[in-house]
Formats: C-alpha cells, structure tokens, sequence
C-alpha cells in the first residue's frame, strides 16, 4: 500500500486513511495551525467543532480541522488574520 500526502503550508505531509486534517497534522508534529483573526494562535481543542480553535483554509475555503477528513493532494494553509479592527469599529490596514 502506498503512502498518501497532502501540503501544509507547502510542505509535503503522510497521512493515514481516516485522518481528519487536524489529526493529520498533530501527527505530524504541527501543532500550531497558525493565527486566527484575532491574533491568537490556532490549534487542535476540543475535535468536535465547537470551539473553532483549528480553522485552517483548504482551496481559500475556511474549515474545521478537526471535522474535515484529510485528502491526498489537499493544500492546507493557516488561517491568515485579516486587518486590524479597533474597538471602536475603524480599520487599519
């Protein structure tokens, strides 16, 4: 049986049948999922969505990591923050 693989921030990663993309990358070693909006750092939580603290971009789509089964081929990216928002509503790019 072959090895299959899919990118994290273009870097080439196995994968076991039945990975969610989270999983995947945990097993890895790639526990930091990069920046969320807000600044802090996106990782693997709680596995079942609710906290939305492992969304990551496959295909400029944000997912859950932890819900999404992982695909051979797949390129996975980090959340990128977007710019600055103030209290007060005024934006900062």
């Amino acid at each position: 049986m072959s090895a299959s693989f899919f990118f994290w921030r273009g870097e080439k990663l196995e994968f076991q049948p039945g990975q969610t993309v989270a999983l995947a990358l945990e097993a890895a070693g790639q526990r930091d999922f990069g920046p969320s909006a807000t600044g802090l750092r996106q990782r693997y939580f709680c596995g079942i969505g609710a906290c939305q603290g492992c969304l990551v971009r496959i295909d400029d789509t944000v997912v859950e990591a932890c819900l999404r089964p992982v695909e051979a081929g797949i390129r996975v990216e980090p959340l990128v923050a977007g710019p600055s928002v103030d209290t007060d509503g005024g934006r900062h790019d």
